[in-house]
């Protein structure tokens, strides 16, 4: 009897008696889990379906691209830039747009500032580790930028909504 076990980057093979690979496998999840278990604790995950509950009426994705439905003054610049790389975030996941990357003119263009503030808030974005600049030039949010969006940003946000 041979049993493949692949998860990841972790991949192991068990041949032999049923027995013995019964055995193997168990002393391998044995060993496994735990570390999994303790990994799985410090590992920043995103829950798409909740994300998207989250942004509910603060972010809608149309056949042009991501928008904000929250109105622009009752954003900060960062907080917008923030929202329009997230919402970009979403409509790649959801297969609404063709990438999570956005480039700085689109970004300005969406922000209504000139280059330079725009240049400076994804600058402190991508300082906070909220965004990153890719190779080719663009900008993304980051996993710990979804999850501090999550926390802080659109509880803020949704008050702002209400008051």
């Amino acid at each position: 009897m041979t049993i493949q076990v692949k998860y990841k980057s972790i991949e192991k093979t068990f041949s032999g008696s049923v027995e013995d690979v019964w055995l193997s496998v168990n002393r391998f999840f044995a060993e496994f889990l735990p570390s999994f278990e303790i990994a799985n604790k410090l590992t920043l995950n995103v829950d798409l379906q909740e994300l998207v509950r989250d942004c509910e009426n603060i972010i809608a994705l149309a056949d042009e691209g991501p928008y904000l439905m929250v109105p622009r003054n009752r954003l900060t610049d960062n907080e917008t830039l923030a929202l329009l790389l997230l919402a970009s975030y979403v409509g790649y996941k959801l297969d609404k747009v063709g990438s999570d990357a956005v480039s700085k003119e689109e970004l300005q263009l969406k922000l209504g500032k000139d280059s330079k503030i725009t240049s400076t808030r994804l600058g402190e974005l991508v300082k906070s580790e909220i965004a990153a600049k890719t190779a080719d030039e663009k900008y993304k949010i980051t996993t710990f930028g979804i999850v501090q969006i999550q926390k802080e940003m659109l509880p803020r946000i949704k008050a702002k909504i209400k008051a």
